[in-house]
């Protein structure tokens, strides 16, 4: 189920925070680029005090913990939130819903 859900996400191309059991920790805002077998290749990156490294790791699904994906982001001060009618077309959601 894990391994299935992970190359739905490296399909969606989408970011994604995942906690690597083994090593205890975390890595912010990787990309899934694929997966072969029980490997998942990730790219991310990572930023020191005077540098910022790439990274691209492969590492086995059994020792992926949680992954997470941020679906959206507000500021809490000084920005308006935007009403369906100021989206544009492709993003407006359409009078009807289905559930």
């Amino acid at each position: 189920m894990l391994q299935r859900k992970i190359y739905q996400l490296s399909c969606d191309g989408r970011e994604v925070q995942i906690f690597l059991r083994d090593q205890q920790r975390w890595i912010e805002s990787a990309t899934v680029l694929g997966i072969e077998g029980d490997l998942v290749t990730l790219r991310y990156e990572t930023e020191d005090e005077d540098e910022v490294c790439s990274w691209e790791e492969l590492v086995r699904v059994e020792s992926i913990g949680s992954i997470s994906q941020k679906l959206a982001t507000v500021a809490k001060r000084g920005s308006e939130i935007l009403m369906t009618n100021d989206c544009p077309d492709a993003e407006q959601m359409g009078d009807k819903q289905e559930y």
